[in-house]
């Protein structure tokens, strides 16, 4: 029987694991793939209080370690069931639990074009506001259909010399604001366009378009969702029609006893700060409503 069980080696996961082994509790992590969850792709990371120009690799087996240093059971297997009586079943073992902390995050969708895994960090990166910093200057695009590739469009707008806003809409009417103060700053909107080649071997260097259009640019800034992995727990939460996990107040879910933190839920800031501060407080209150 553990105290608690955390669904997601994350940030947000392993953080909630250093808060409650620190309060004595016996505790589970359990990981689908590696440790670390989306930072690990991170070359750099510049807007972490007190850490700058350390990377997402280093980050992230910093935190790993210091959880296992504090006795964090970690075990790579993929949850396939939640029972309500807080049984944690996987494609391994059952695990039993007072407590259930969901922090299995979200994966960034891929334009899945050959060499975009290699370039990752060379010049391909799935975050604006964490990456943008680098490209002071330089000429960068955006790639992107909804609300959220338009803010990083705009938030780019203050750092790089140049930006490109390619869609393969026909408009932004929705977003007709946002596009008119765009339009006024140094953006070139490119629309009913897809990117069909990333061209560059150790950096990026251009993309290519559908219509054979070649642009030279330093930073790609891919802006097209991503995809939670919650389904698993529908018996347990509410879902949103994006899906991810619907909480009142950023920790309780539904269901007694199952609460969530990081990516894996609504939320208005998708960050390493906001992920880290989800999983101190995810484990709190779980470590309050236990005793």
């Amino acid at each position: 029987m553990y105290d608690i069980i955390i669904i997601g080696a994350g940030p947000a996961g392993l953080t909630a694991a250093i808060y409650a082994l620190r309060s004595n509790k016996k505790v589970l992590v359990i990981e689908a793939k590696s440790y670390g969850g989306q930072i690990i792709n991170a070359h750099k990371i510049d807007n972490y209080p007190g850490l700058p120009h350390i990377s997402g690799f280093e980050y992230a087996t910093k935190v790993y370690e210091q959880a296992k240093e504090l006795g964090a059971e970690i075990v790579y297997e993929t949850v396939t069931n939640i029972t309500n009586e807080k049984e944690v079943v996987t494609n391994k073992n059952t695990y039993q639990t007072k407590a259930i902390i969901i922090a299995t995050g979200a994966l960034n969708k891929k334009l899945n074009l050959p060499n975009e895994k290699e370039l990752v960090g060379k010049g391909v990166s799935y975050c604006a506001t964490c990456d943008g910093h680098f490209y002071k200057g330089k000429i960068v695009a955006v790639n992107g259909s909804e609300s959220h590739a338009l803010s990083d469009a705009l938030y780019l707008t203050d750092l790089a010399s140049k930006v490109y806003l390619i869609t393969d809409k026909d408009d932004f009417k929705e977003n007709a604001k946002v596009v008119d103060e765009l339009k006024n700053k140094n953006v070139e909107i490119i629309l009913n366009s897809k990117i069909t080649s990333l061209n560059g071997v150790d950096k990026l260097e251009s993309i290519t378009l559908n219509n054979d259009r070649e642009i030279s640019l330093d930073g790609l800034f891919i802006a097209i969702g991503q995809t939670p992995q919650n389904s698993v727990f529908s018996n347990l939460v509410d879902i949103s029609d994006n899906g991810y996990i619907i909480s009142p107040d950023g920790v309780h879910t539904k269901t007694e006893g199952v609460y969530v933190a990081g990516d894996a839920r609504e939320k208005v800031l998708r960050q390493l700060t906001t992920a880290v501060s989800d999983g101190s407080i995810a484990a709190v209150t779980a470590i309050k409503e236990m005793n």
